[in-house]
């Protein structure tokens, strides 16, 4: 009797087993699960349908086109194209995050194409075109001087490092100024150290921009207010030395002869060390 019970149950087990499985079957859903039936486009194509809405400025469509084409057609030249595209039409429809996502890629799977230099000149005047008002945060400008600098480096010769050049130093005088900005705050509140490491900044990072001379000025004024003499004296030799004709330099000598002082410079000072080999190229703003 024994023998028959234990027969019985592994007999019944498969049918609890098949019960259990079929309530959790995650198959059995067929309204879950669809087949994508899409059908398959060649890429020239798709390729062209983008093409054609770019020239009706339906960046939208045009940027599906190009999705499409690469999405059905991975690996292949077309699809290689069509994330370069996907970048441009995203940039022409002002949709620049989206710009900069296609832009990256490109250069991440296709870094060592001739089209490289030209994702990496989408990717920063995708940055470029965010670059807010001075009295707002710049983290945009930052990311375009970044992308701008480094399409300078790395594509040398290729024919957007002109209009790069003069873009990085618009960004970079933007940058400068904030910094400038700020450091006038802190000045008028007395914060004289935290004024002096943002117009340090402005010294060691953008000398090239209008901004320095200024910057210049006010870390003679801050130096002085915290009698520190020698450090304010190095400001003011470096500011008359590369800028002798600045009325900033006039108003730096004035403040120096006021406290009995005047300007001597400091070889040893960060402020010289800064300006060892400094050559000045300002392109004009507006």
């Amino acid at each position: 009797m024994g023998r028959a019970w234990i027969v019985a149950l592994l007999a019944a087990l498969p049918l609890a087993a098949c019960d259990s499985i079929a309530s959790f079957n995650p198959f059995d859903n067929t309204e879950r699960y669809k087949t994508d039936n899409t059908p398959i486009v060649p890429a020239e194509r798709l390729y062209n349908e983008g093409l054609s809405r770019l020239k009706e400025n339906d960046y939208s469509g045009a940027v599906k086109r190009f999705e499409n084409v690469d999405r059905q057609h991975p690996m292949t030249d077309w699809a290689r194209r069509a994330i370069l595209m996907q970048a441009f039409a995203n940039y022409e429809g002002g949709q620049y995050e989206e710009a900069v996502s296609a832009a990256k890629r490109y250069m991440t799977l296709h870094g060592n194409t001739p089209d490289a230099a030209y994702a990496q000149y989408l990717l920063a005047m995708s940055y470029y075109n965010q670059v807010p008002d001075i009295g707002r945060d710049q983290e945009r400008s930052a990311l375009a001087a970044q992308a701008l600098a480094d399409l300078v480096q790395r594509y040398p010769t290729s024919e957007y490092v002109t209009d790069a050049r003069y873009k990085l130093s618009v960004v970079r005088d933007q940058l400068a100024g904030k910094e400038m900005t700020v450091g006038r705050f802190y000045l008028e509140k007395r914060q004289y150290t935290a004024a002096i490491n943002r117009f340090r900044d402005v010294v060691a990072k953008y000398q090239t921009t209008r901004h320095v001379e200024e910057a210049l000025m006010r870390l003679t004024e801050a130096y002085m207010a915290l009698g520190i003499a020698q450090e304010a004296q190095t400001a003011a030799a470096v500011l008359g030395h590369n800028f002798p004709d600045s009325p900033w330099y006039k108003d730096a000598f004035k403040l120096l002869q006021s406290g009995g002082l005047e300007p001597r410079e400091n070889q040893q000072s960060w402020i010289s060390r800064a300006f060892r080999g400094f050559t000045r190229t300002v392109v004009g703003l507006n």
